[in-house]
């Protein structure tokens, strides 16, 4: 077997520090999770953390930019060659029951951004972060629900609907709706009501 170069090693470190800092995050929460926890369960000493990290704040940032990209990324996969409509909305009722129930990403967003705020570091790039995702999933689900008509909604709302009822959390605890069942009662009657405004 090879032995993994400087540059694979430190790849390797920064990837295990990232998956603990995820799973410490959501255990113990912002304040909870120290970068002591964070390096000790993924197996480093606190200087390791520093050599690829500079902050607890860096590695959450880090984290929640990699989640935002791999859900359009993966929206956009699951949709790639998918043309009807009413197979749209399933495909993306789905994938919202199954992100939601990790209900590890909407945890640590909300605590990062409420800690930023209160702290006043709360910068462009934590906003752009999910302004950006928000606005690319938007224009992916109208792309695909309503290509060609005016969707009567921005992409930046339509994609914060979707993801803040996928990632908000509260619905997972309660013994109604789903955020995916949810999701295909907006999604569906976003359609219908364009549908009805193109026929007039």
């Amino acid at each position: 077997m090879a032995r993994l170069t400087r540059e694979q090693k430190q790849a390797l470190t920064r990837e295990k520090l990232l998956l603990s800092a995820l799973d410490v995050v959501a255990r113990d929460g912002y304040d909870g999770a120290s970068v002591e926890r964070i390096a000790e369960e993924a197996g480093f000493s606190k200087g390791a953390f520093y050599s690829n990290f500079s902050s607890k704040e860096e590695i959450l940032l880090e984290l929640l930019e990699g989640n935002a990209g791999h859900d359009v990324e993966e929206l956009s996969e699951l949709l790639r060659e998918v043309t009807d409509p009413d197979e749209v909305i399933d495909i993306v009722a789905r994938w919202c029951d199954s992100r939601a129930s990790e209900q590890k990403w909407g945890i640590i967003a909300i605590e990062f951004m409420r800690r930023a705020q209160r702290d006043g570091t709360l910068s462009d790039r934590h906003r752009q972060l999910f302004v950006s995702q928000w606005e690319q999933a938007g224009a992916l689900l109208q792309s695909k629900l309503l290509p060609g008509r005016e969707p009567g909604i921005s992409a930046l709302d339509l994609g914060g609907i979707v993801l803040e009822l996928t990632y908000g959390g509260i619905s997972t605890f309660l013994k109604a709706n789903t955020p995916g069942q949810m999701i295909r009662h907006v999604l569906n009657a976003l359609r219908n009501s364009v549908h009805v405004t193109h026929s007039r």
